[in-house]
């Protein structure tokens, strides 16, 4: 197993705990943050395949969904605040 395939599990296994905590989280707020961490460890997996693939398409994804997490936790963040 090479360092590559070692940051995949652990982004894995770290989207798997934020999803934990974005389906159980006992708050709004919490389940905001859940999803927000499974996103960009999501995001961090693409990045990181686009290393292992030595591809450049790989990093248009990137930033793309970088750019539509950001976009989603700023309007999730405005609505829990605007339902408090």
């Amino acid at each position: 197993m090479n360092v590559v395939e070692l940051a995949l599990v652990l982004l894995a296994i770290g989207a798997g705990i934020a999803s934990v905590r974005a389906i159980l989280g006992p708050s709004p707020a919490d389940r905001a943050i859940g999803a927000d961490a499974a996103a960009s460890a999501a995001v961090a997996a693409i990045a990181v395949l686009g290393i292992r693939a030595g591809s450049t398409v790989y990093l248009d994804a990137v930033l793309i969904a970088t750019l539509l997490v950001f976009v989603s936790t700023v309007a999730l963040s405005r609505l829990i605040r605007r339902s408090r």
